[in-house]
């Protein structure tokens, strides 16, 4: 077991065998001094574009801040999710929009929900499966393969059916649209592509890739596309679901532009929700085509996403 994993193991073990107060504190003290040191000069350069470049500098480091101790919140909850029981959980995630899910799972149609990275996407995804409805996503291969593992372990503990994004025994694509027309819930972080080959799109007025496996399993399955919008209260997770999105029919082009239409219509649901929260985007990556390199001062860990 390497340093990383280890990490990870002393997170699971001992933060959630802490007071929540305790922990929190902690955590949004870890984010101040990563604030203080020059972290988050990455989320920074991303909120410029969300915000525009005429807020005033002061206010700009207040949100970059505040991104700071969101994300920080997000590692916090995650690290506590397993020890928490099925009441906490459905206490701890709010959803407008819950209606539509509920009717999509009874009807056996299933829905695809295009998610960002904010919020706490884990506690969605435990909130879905504490519901009782069937839930399946995708997770990237990390390394080293101990902690890939027991990200697995985590969320395959929180009741959810986790596929990897390669190297399973069947395509997640294929296994996807099985879970879809049997009614399940396929929730897919959205809002940046990992594989260089995602679909162009214009996002906050510049150009960057989002993938392409929402679009493409809505015009596959039939089944309803929603786009979430996640924040953070101060006594729980929140989402909003927007849609079901038009999905383009034939007659509107080959497959290829359906997908593009429909995943440039999912980047602009992203960005209205992301608009209203911006210090609940936890973008600490390069986003756009035109970025160059890193530029974090200090070094923060990156989640394990879900997308196809």
């Amino acid at each position: 077991m390497n340093l990383t994993e280890l990490g990870y193991v002393a997170g699971w073990r001992v933060i959630r065998a802490l007071p929540r107060p305790v922990v929190a504190a902690a955590f949004r003290a870890g984010a101040d001094r990563a604030h203080r040191r020059g972290g988050g000069a990455r989320l920074r350069a991303n909120l410029c574009r969300v915000v525009g470049p005429d807020l005033p500098e002061p206010e700009l480091d207040e949100l970059v801040r505040a991104g700071l101790r969101s994300y920080a919140r997000y590692w916090m909850e995650a690290f506590r999710l397993p020890s928490l029981s099925r009441r906490e959980i459905l206490a701890g995630f709010r959803l407008d929009g819950e209606e539509l899910l509920a009717a999509d799972v009874a009807a056996g149609r299933g829905a695809v929900v295009a998610l960002p990275h904010a919020g706490n996407w884990d506690a969605a995804g435990a909130w879905v499966a504490a519901t009782g409805w069937p839930i399946t996503t995708v997770a990237e291969r990390l390394k080293p393969e101990g902690v890939y593992q027991r990200f697995l372990a985590f969320r395959r503990g929180l009741g959810m059916e986790i596929l990897p994004t390669h190297g399973g025994d069947r395509p997640a694509f294929d296994v996807l649209v099985d879970r879809l027309r049997a009614g399940a819930v396929v929730p897919l972080l959205a809002d940046r592509d990992l594989s260089a080959r995602g679909v162009e799109v214009d996002f906050f007025g510049a150009r960057t890739r989002m993938p392409a496996g929402p679009a493409l399993l809505a015009l596959r399955t039939g089944a309803p596309l929603y786009v979430a919008s996640m924040w953070y209260e101060p006594d729980a997770a929140c989402a909003s679901l927007v849609g079901p999105l038009p999905v383009p029919g034939a007659e509107e082009g080959p497959l290829d532009e359906r997908v593009r239409s429909l995943t440039q219509r999912i980047a602009d649901s992203l960005a209205a929700g992301i608009a209203r929260h911006p210090e609940d985007w936890h973008m600490l990556q390069r986003m756009w085509l035109d970025q160059r390199g890193p530029v974090d001062g200090v070094a923060l860990p990156s989640p394990a996403t879900g997308q196809l």
